[in-house]
């Protein structure tokens, strides 16, 4: 199975090279890496030109954009760019980050179970962080999630949830029209992907509001939003961040976002959410 890797990156010198090391030493190596160089104003792009002259698979691509780091859009307008750039010849999709070192095995493992099952749409391991010299599970989401940081999709099941949506909340609308459409999601607990740079480390407080709004724009509707901001504010140890996401919320509802689902979609979305609920709490 051939698959491709696009890497958005915006001044991620220290640890570039990281990453891409990660990559050349996988035990099947990727046919072809884009990374995305947004507007870095350190030298990303020189390192990245310095793995292009010693394998041919991997590409720079230069963007220009708003310095202001908002979560999902950016990242997203940056993973079509190089995506742009690449052939319809793969098998495999992967949007990664240029903040990561994953095992050697990840991308045949990967692969195996993609050839598992027909079915399987989007497979991924999960992110650790270090902590006191421990490398520890970054625990933000639930165990059947697969992290923005890391998503392979087979192309199929990428094709038809429409490619990656540049709004944050992109990385659960993704899996939530995967399973609308019968493709089934995988995590692999075996692959541990160290994440160098934690979660929301760059997020600024025009932010602040931004998740509360990809809630409003999932279709959750305000009970299902409130508990999972709940969850979330709790889960990041800021309990008041629990009022931003829903004042988010409410402003997205106000100002009538545009929705990333259909209705027929959000009809879903809910009834899945409620179910997953009903299932923790019995």
């Amino acid at each position: 199975m051939k698959y491709y890797i696009v890497i958005p990156s915006h001044n991620e010198e220290k640890f570039m090279a990281l990453t891409l090391e990660s990559l050349v030493k996988q035990t099947v190596l990727p046919a072809k890496v884009v990374v995305v160089n947004d507007n870095s104003t350190d030298k990303t792009a020189d390192i990245v030109q310095d793995f292009a002259q010693k394998h041919s698979w991997i590409t720079l691509v230069n963007k220009t954009s708003d310095a202001v780091h908002l979560p999902g859009s950016k990242v997203i307008q940056a993973f079509h760019k190089g995506f742009e750039t690449l052939d319809n010849e793969y098998d495999l999709i992967v949007k990664a980050d240029a903040d990561l070192i994953f095992p050697d095995n990840y991308f045949e493992t990967i692969i195996g179970h993609f050839k598992s099952d027909d079915q399987i749409g989007m497979v991924g391991g999960f992110a650790y962080i270090e902590k006191n010299g421990d490398w520890i599970l970054e625990n933000l989401t639930d165990k059947d999630h697969i992290r923005g940081a890391f998503k392979a999709y087979r192309k199929a099941c990428f094709e038809q949830i429409g490619g990656l949506k540049p709004a944050m909340g992109w990385d659960t609308v993704d899996e939530l029209l995967c399973k609308f459409y019968n493709w089934k999601v995988v995590t692999d607990e075996s692959l541990k992907v160290k994440h160098l740079k934690p979660t929301g480390a760059n997020y600024n407080q025009a932010s602040r509001y931004k998740q509360g709004e990809a809630f409003y724009t999932l279709g959750y509707g305000f009970f299902i939003t409130a508990i999972a901001s709940l969850k979330l504010a709790m889960r990041k140890g800021k309990p008041l961040l629990f009022l931003d996401y829903l004042k988010g919320f409410w402003k997205a509802k106000s100002e009538k976002k545009t929705m990333l689902v259909t209705s027929e979609q959000a009809k879903f979305v809910r009834s899945y959410r409620w179910k997953k609920m009903k299932a923790k709490l019995f």
